[in-house]
């Protein structure tokens, strides 16, 4: 069986990439397609060697660091790709991976880790104001949204990295979506009982995160040390409105990554996550997460036992929730570690290979009957063959 993966652009190893790390491993026969490759050498390991299939975007000017720019060119791009080969088409999707044209006989399933932020929910969030100078960029998420929810016919079968993104597919595309969370590498994480006297939080600095209301609530708490882990466009204006009692580590290797969840006396966070993979990370150093209770937190977080929600993005909110933290009995490490096994790798692997089964049961049994045509056997025989064997 050939199988055809498709993903969004390989420009870091983030979270998607993790996910297409896991699918490639369920799957190691399969080819990748993708809309620009220029991920650093080190980083490439999890693609296990194989080549990648780019779009023409990788050969236009500027695409090595603007690749961005062509997101109108996308749509179209991602409709070139030739998969009339394959058995199987998998899309890891967040912008335009999901638009790919697979034929009737090719079950499409798509691991959505959001339908595209800028153009439907939160286009507000990202193109503010109302300006002339927006009316381009509004236009074209218009013409997005268009494309978008026609090509979701494409798909036989969609897959949520949470119940939140299922609530969204279901609300941009009409259409029902399993819930499988995205894998954690629980064992590279160790929990530390000793927790030291700060608190910190991990996070692209971009405006969706929240990273400003974190530091406008210590601004509140100057009893308190809050120390901010990551990069981004708003770095400097977030130092510039930081107290003294906020520092900034930047970016840091992931050794370092994983002493500061380790020491940490929490983890704080107040964007609206799609999941939030380092939410499940602090945990599995039996760290509690102080969290806004929306979004991939509020399936992440056991209210009270692993940590507290707070309910409104705003300072006060959240100041609110920390003095209540400080305030409770310690919560025991071991419990919330516990907590964190739920998004483990193995049970990824295991329900994402379980839905494959269920979707390529019907082709794999005309497979097996062209196959055993002739040759005595009786062709239901075949409806005993296992997807996953034909897969592998």
């Amino acid at each position: 069986m050939k199988v055809a993966v498709v993903h969004e652009w390989l420009d870091t190893y983030a979270g998607s990439e993790r996910v297409l790390e896991e699918i490639l491993a369920l799957y190691p026969q399969a080819d990748v397609f993708v809309m620009v490759d220029f991920i650093p050498p080190g980083q490439r390991a999890f693609l296990g060697g194989r080549r990648v299939t780019t779009s023409f975007i990788q050969n236009l000017p500027f695409a090595r660091k603007r690749f961005r720019w062509y997101l109108p060119l996308m749509p179209f791009a991602v409709e070139q790709f030739d998969l009339s080969g394959y058995d199987l088409i998998i899309s890891s999707s967040h912008a335009v991976a999901k638009g790919v044209i697979g034929r009737p006989h090719q079950p499409h399933i798509s691991y959505v880790h959001s339908p595209m932020r800028y153009a439907w929910d939160l286009q507000g969030d990202y193109l503010a104001g109302g300006t002339w100078r927006s009316l381009v960029p509004r236009m074209l998420m218009h013409y997005l949204r268009m494309w978008d929810a026609r090509t979701a016919n494409g798909v036989d079968q969609f897959i949520a990295n949470s119940g939140f993104i299922a609530q969204r597919i279901l609300k941009t595309y009409r259409r029902t979506a399993e819930v499988i969370h995205p894998p954690v590498d629980i064992a590279d994480f160790t929990v530390v009982a000793e927790k030291e006297d700060f608190y910190v939080t991990l996070s692209r600095l971009v405006p969706y995160k929240r990273v400003d209301l974190l530091v406008d609530a210590f601004a509140q708490m100057p009893q308190r040390r809050l120390i901010v882990v990551g990069n981004g466009p708003e770095l400097a204006a977030l130092k510039a409105r930081a107290p003294a009692n906020v520092t900034f580590a930047g970016r840091v290797a992931d050794d370092l990554k994983r002493q500061y969840l380790q020491r940490a006396k929490a983890f704080v966070y107040a964007g609206e996550e799609d999941f939030g993979i380092v939410l499940v990370e602090a945990q599995a150093c039996g760290t509690p997460v102080i969290a806004f209770g929306r979004g991939g937190a509020a399936e992440i977080v056991v209210d009270g036992e692993t940590g507290l929600l707070f309910d409104e993005q705003s300072p006060e909110a959240l100041v609110a929730a920390v003095d209540l933290f400080e305030q409770m009995p310690a919560f025991a490490p071991l419990r919330i570690a516990i907590n964190a096994n739920r998004f483990s790798v193995a049970r990824f692997r295991s329900e994402f290979r379980a839905i494959v089964d269920r979707a390529m049961r019907p082709q794999l049994r005309i497979v097996a009957r062209t196959m055993l045509n002739g040759t005595g056997e009786h062709p239901d025989r075949a409806s005993s063959v296992s997807p996953s064997s034909m897969l592998a």
